[in-house]
């Protein structure tokens, strides 16, 4: 409880000032989503604030912020349009279906993320190769700085053109004055976040000086929407008399749900474990999986678009000096106060000052040491480090990381193929030892194989597996074949100095182990570190 109150009161000024910083970013990507799902702009802010308050307060990482994002976005899309395609054909036409369907889908995600926290899948971030981060993180440089670049064009009748002339020297000016304030700024105090400091000034001199520049109001307007100013978020009762809208469509539902808690779940751990990084403490990364699922719950039953965490706005946060949960409260209360009370205000912000902020996260997202190093580690790290930050740009960083693991893992297990050795030496009463080293898994079973000498040895062999474990039923079925050629010689196997996890996975995978294992004081014990690690949390 003392640690919990904490992290509310720590830091109250940088944390409050971080929260604005931050609420002010949040508008335009909130925003921006919400025109790349296909839905109102209030969908995404009410998104924002939902997923944000519940985050901050019950989520697994202080400090971090979650909202509308655009991987999430991307995913919805279909799902959304052929809700609308499916309202418009009805008899009695329904607006906006594919949105109501959204809101059903969201608390299908909820659910599957609040069960993956229940069975403490969190904790396999832990596991994800330094390799996979580094290019993780400079993907998402890489895809950050390219969604800037779409604010860099203006409308002229109807259709968006890159900027040119007298607009495109004021839009770099202004994006370069932000960028000089925050990196300036710090060296002369650090009692103000740069970020705000920036926006502020930024926004004074457009404003005063009556500079014609695209502000978050235009840019809302122009995508299609209405404005910024809202209501409070009210409870979706109509959506659980829709469900019959869904006969025949429930396989659409169903795989959205899983792609969009799976993308969601990934997208936040690994922002959480880029912040653990940065600050050198450690989240939760169960705890953060519940309560993802309980706002996107929350988002169905209350209107929201739904989201995860936001890697660029969390990093925003973190630099400004906001480490608490105060922060996230802050931010997402100070963005709900922008749609009821400050929209005409909010939307004066000039966007090239947003822009200057992202770009700093760009510039401090970026592993720039992956240039350094990149010559000095093992070539198939470098391949995933580059694989990695590719995939991110071309396709989401979900799909990215998943690709990263599986390359990473291919070549642990390759690797590791190689590695068995099996030392042999005779005992005084003529048994025959085979001290096996390295692991024994499906890699590794057919130069496990190759050891032994069944039609030759003597009549008593012992395997002895203080420096090997087995790893999966590949290994199992390997032990198994072994004994059945010696037994047909009509000779004895025992397995001495197994783990207790290899004994329980023998005993589990047949009863006719138990006569082969030989127990005693000196067996290992083996520990898995992400499962001590949980504990202590």
């Amino acid at each position: 409880m003392k640690r919990l109150f904490r992290n509310f009161t720590f830091n109250p000024k940088n944390d409050i000032l971080s929260g604005l910083t931050v609420a002010l970013a949040l508008v335009p990507e909130a925003v921006a989503f919400a025109f790349v799902a296909g839905i109102d702009p209030m969908v995404g802010l009410y998104g924002a604030f939902m997923m944000g308050i519940v985050t901050s307060m019950f989520g697994g990482r202080p400090g971090m912020i979650s909202g509308a994002t655009g991987a999430m976005a991307v995913v919805m899309v279909h799902m959304i349009q052929k809700g609308n395609e499916v309202g418009n054909a009805l008899s009695a036409p329904i607006d906006n279906l594919g949105l109501q369907w959204l809101f059903i889908t969201l608390l299908l995600v909820g659910a599957i993320q609040i069960l993956a926290g229940v069975l403490r899948l969190g904790k396999f971030v832990r596991l994800i190769p330094h390799s996979v981060m580094m290019g993780f993180v400079n993907g998402l440089a890489i895809v950050i700085f390219l969604s800037q670049l779409g604010l860099f064009k203006e409308r002229i009748n109807g259709e968006y053109h890159w900027m040119g002339g007298s607009d495109l020297y004021i839009m770099l000016g202004l994006v370069g004055l932000t960028m000089a304030i925050m990196y300036f700024l710090p060296k002369l105090t650090k009692k103000l976040p740069a970020a705000l400091v920036g926006i502020i000034v930024v926004a004074s001199i457009t404003i005063f000086g009556g500079l014609d520049v695209s502000t978050v109001g235009s840019f809302i307007r122009e995508g299609g929407g209405n404005g910024l100013e809202g209501s409070l978020p009210t409870f979706q009762i109509q959506i659980f008399g829709l469900l019959d809208t869904l006969q025949g469509h429930w396989g659409l539902i169903i795989s959205t749900a899983i792609l969009l808690a799976a993308v969601g779940l990934i997208e936040s751990l690994m922002t959480l474990n880029l912040i653990d990084d940065m600050t050198e403490t450690r989240g939760s990364g169960n705890r953060e999986c519940v309560a993802q699922g309980g706002a996107n719950i929350l988002n169905g039953l209350f209107g929201g678009m739904g989201g995860c965490a936001m890697i660029g706005q969390s990093i925003i946060n973190v630099s400004s000096g906001g480490r608490g949960r105060l922060s996230g409260i802050t931010a997402a209360i100070a963005l709900l106060c922008f749609i009821l009370f400050a929209a005409p205000l909010i939307e004066q912000i000039p966007i090239a000052a947003l822009v200057g902020v992202m770009f700093m996260v760009v510039i401090g997202t970026f592993a720039w040491s992956s240039f350094r190093i990149i010559n000095k580690i093992p070539l198939a790290d470098a391949i995933v480090l580059i694989t990695v930050s590719a995939v991110t740009v071309w396709q989401d960083l979900a799909i990215a990381v998943i690709v990263g693991v599986i390359m990473s893992a291919l070549v642990f297990a390759w690797q590791n193929a190689t590695k068995i050795r099996a030392r042999k030496s005779i005992k005084e009463d003529g048994t025959k030892v085979y001290e096996i080293w390295g692991p024994l898994f499906f890699g590794s079973v057919q130069s496990f194989n190759s050891k032994f000498d069944p039609a030759n040895d003597p009549d008593n062999v012992e395997l002895d597996f203080l420096e090997s474990r087995v790893s999966d039923h590949s290994g199992i079925e390997a032990i198994f074949a072994l004994e059945k050629k010696y037994k047909d010689y009509g000779k004895q196997v025992k397995l001495v100095h197994l783990s207790p996890e290899c004994k329980m996975l023998l005993h589990k995978a047949s009863p006719d182990f138990e006569h082969m294992i030989v127990s005693s004081i000196d067996d290992p014990r083996y520990h898995v570190v992400t499962d001590l690690m949980d504990k202590e949390v």
